[in-house]
């Protein structure tokens, strides 16, 4: 787990408001405060191609990076995601050591790196592909972010889907998303076409039914990170639905399940577009309910509407039926070799620890 000590967040203060090279005449003191969380939360020297003699070299080249991290995210922490302040203890912790991770990912490439990004509901999916943009814009990389939500099936398409499948009363099981165009879009970001126009979804439009509006045109993109609450989940065992958990009781929410899973197959020529994989995993999956309420609650303080506590129960609950976290996360965990880096969330939206997936290290 992360350094929770008072020299440590001193430290990071410090680090935010000046150069590292003029933190004192002897930095060893603050290089060991670094490399201890640093190494406490996770991450070790050989996924970063190093050598453990280069470490402390390293964590001042990293400390010189978070000056600059800071200053070209804390406009987002504050002013769009509404912040008091930016935490510097995950711009450290994590989203840094990530942005460098992919930074070496992408020189490895001869063309745009496509990052996949997988979290349930309030694991901060969109939040950390946005921070991550921040930071490697700063450091010259042209970085887009796109997600599953942007490839939802039109309006008028997702009408006719209800009228066929009435249980797709709400869009994001899969079946409610226009699987070819994201191919499309993959495949030409991938092969550097310029522009690439971005299919983009308004979720205010329809009474908050949403529909898909302009597209953004992009040009030069060397990276991409493609973000989803089930991006990257792949088929499980119908059998494994024969005794599922809560939510999925009875037989028709069975049948649901597994029509769901089947239909997770045409995903996979849109998965297999990903060059990697990074996992936001709660501590427990049922914390989606808990961080939905709060984010609900503070859209209703703020005098916008929101749902009620019954109403977000129903609505993640339905969520759980159709791709269960308990059944379609152990597997892919286990056996993916897509899965770069697992974040394991606690209920405080804390990072507990990181840890290197199967798929970590690949360069091509």
């Amino acid at each position: 787990m992360a350094t929770q000590n008072a020299p440590f967040q001193n430290l990071l203060a410090r680090l935010a408001d000046e150069p590292f090279h003029r933190q004192g005449s002897d930095p060893s003191a603050a290089v060991s405060l670094l490399r201890a969380d640093w190494l406490a939360r996770g991450w070790r020297p050989e996924q970063f191609g190093l050598a453990e003699a280069q470490l402390d070299d390293w964590m001042i080249t990293q400390a010189e990076q978070f000056q600059q991290a800071y200053r070209a995210i804390a406009p987002l922490c504050q002013d769009e995601l509404g912040w008091d302040a930016v935490p510097l203890d995950l711009l450290w912790g994590l989203w840094l050591p990530l942005a460098e991770w992919l930074k070496q990912r992408w020189r490895l490439h001869s063309r745009p790196l496509i990052q996949g990004i997988l979290g349930g509901q309030g694991t901060g999916k969109s939040t950390l592909a946005r921070l991550l943009r921040g930071i490697l814009e700063a450091d010259g990389l042209r970085v887009v972010c796109l997600s599953i939500d942007d490839l939802y099936k039109t309006w008028g398409d997702r009408q006719r889907l209800q009228q066929v499948d009435p249980r797709l009363r709400w869009r994001g099981p899969p079946g409610t998303h226009d699987v070819d165009l994201g191919i499309q879009t993959l495949q030409a970001l991938r092969q550097g076409n310029s522009p690439v126009l971005l299919p983009r979804f308004d979720k205010s439009l329809h009474q908050g039914q949403g529909d898909r509006t302009a597209p953004e045109p992009v040009s030069g993109a060397d990276l991409v990170l493609f973000e989803g609450w089930f991006v990257g989940l792949r088929p499980i065992d119908s059998a494994a639905f024969d005794d599922a958990p809560p939510p999925i009781l009875t037989a028709a929410d069975r049948a649901f399940a597994r029509d769901c899973n089947t239909r997770l197959a045409d995903y996979l020529p849109l998965w297999n577009l990903l060059d990697g994989l990074i996992v936001l995993r709660p501590e427990d999956y049922r914390l989606s309910q808990q961080w939905r309420k709060q984010a609900e609650h503070r859209m209703t303080a703020a005098g916008r509407p929101g749902m009620s506590n019954a109403e977000i129960d129903q609505f993640v609950e339905y969520f759980w039926r159709s791709l269960h976290p308990a059944l379609f996360y152990p597997p892919l965990l286990r056996d993916s070799e897509q899965v770069d880096w697992v974040v394991e969330v606690r209920a405080d939206r804390q990072v507990d620890r990181v840890w290197k997936g199967r798929g970590n290290g690949r360069t091509a």
